[in-house]
């Protein structure tokens, strides 16, 4: 069985065997699972290696990138803003970001942004992955563009506009950029060790992105096509050092389970963690706010969105007072807030799926019949 490293209470260690397998079976090539119970780590695991030649050991403070985990981290910091009163979800978008009306978008609201409903889950003009660290482009784009659907009427995953979006709005409100709002106002206070905008003094503790084997599209015109085609991302991004430096609140969070599961233990605990409150329990319940549910134009049939997390639904049943989301390749995070639960899984080997696969199923079940016992 694999080597795992970390501390695991007696009653998860289905929890442990389950990253152990992944690991044996070459799921895995190096990972982290990290369970927080009322805010305290009853699993904080890990094991593996950063890179397929198995050189160079998966160690405990060991980040790396989690894609759309991300979206939660930019969903807590609205959920946040909204509770202190600065922030409308039913307000129109330009109320805040004058120039997002253009391209008949006035009626565009907040809550459509946080559930993927605003019609702009990609970009009309044609962009490059390079072109992403450019905020100012990157948003400017958006506010001129027009909706691709009539926004509020179904959801469509905003795989990457939607951090530029929200993100953009958050600055207008607060006059600092989503990560440097995010690093103060959450990472800083609980001490998470989670990064939008990762510094160089970081870098030599990041696990590269193994990505994975993608297909050639077969048609380019649907909306889904369109959103996910442009711009055309290989999961080799995060290499690039401009990709790590740069704001992209929807994709290029680095942290490691622990950092995930200890922040959003935040929402488990109806906003407050370790005597650090970010937000009243009222302020939480915004996250159950249904904003779409059925076939997402982008992922599909059978998802059930909230205030900027999935919720419970027929073929995702988590419980009525549980939300997730998950990461290109695997990555995933999921808070109950009846158990007062979170649990995360971060991964570098990328399996082709948007919001996760077996390997992070796999973990949950585990939790859940721990939790249960």
């Amino acid at each position: 069985m694999a080597e795992i490293s970390g501390v695991c209470e007696e009653r998860f260690s289905g929890v442990r065997d389950a990253l152990a397998a992944n690991l044996d079976k070459g799921l895995d090539i190096g990972a982290s699972v990290a369970v927080f119970v009322d805010g305290v780590p009853v699993v904080d695991i890990w094991g593996g290696h950063l890179d397929d030649q198995g050189a160079t050991p998966w160690q405990r403070d060991t980040i790396t990138n989690v894609w759309s985990i991300t979206k939660t981290m930019t969903a807590l910091c609205t959920l946040m803003l909204a509770d202190r009163g600065e922030l409308e979800f039913s307000a129109p978008v330009a109320r805040y970001w004058p120039e997002f009306a253009a391209g008949g978008k006035s009626g565009v609201e907040v809550r459509h942004l946080l559930g993927h409903t605003a019609g702009l889950s990609g970009w009309a003009e044609p962009i490059t992955s390079d072109d992403l660290p450019d905020w100012d482009k990157m948003t400017s784009l958006l506010a001129a563009q027009e909706p691709w659907w009539e926004p509020g009427t179904q959801s469509g995953y905003h795989a990457l506009t939607q951090g530029f979006l929200i993100g953009e709005v958050i600055r207008r409100i607060t006059g600092v950029s989503l990560g440097a709002f995010f690093a103060s106002e959450v990472a800083g206070p609980l001490g998470g060790d989670f990064h939008i905008g990762l510094p160089a003094t970081e870098d030599d503790r990041v696990a590269p992105m193994i990505p994975p084997n993608l297909p050639e599209p077969t048609e380019t015109s649907s909306i889904a096509a369109r959103t996910l085609l442009n711009p055309r991302m290989t999961g080799a991004e995060p290499w690039k050092e401009s990709w790590r430096r740069a704001e992209i609140p929807a994709a290029n969070g680095h942290g490691n389970a622990r950092s995930v599961a200890l922040i959003q233990s935040v929402v488990a605990g109806g906003g407050e963690l370790s005597g650090v409150r970010l937000l009243s329990a009222k302020g939480c319940e915004a996250i159950f706010e249904e904003q779409a549910n059925g076939t997402d134009l982008v992922l599909g049939p059978g998802f059930r969105l909230g205030m900027g997390y999935g919720l419970s639904s027929e073929m995702i049943p988590i419980g009525p007072h549980a939300c997730f989301w998950g990461g290109w390749g695997g990555s995933i995070v999921l808070v109950d807030l009846d158990t007062r639960l979170a649990v995360a899984y971060v991964m570098n080997r990328m399996a082709s799926g948007l919001v996760g696969d077996s390997r992070g199923a796999d973990i949950l079940f585990a939790t859940a019949i721990a939790a249960a016992s």
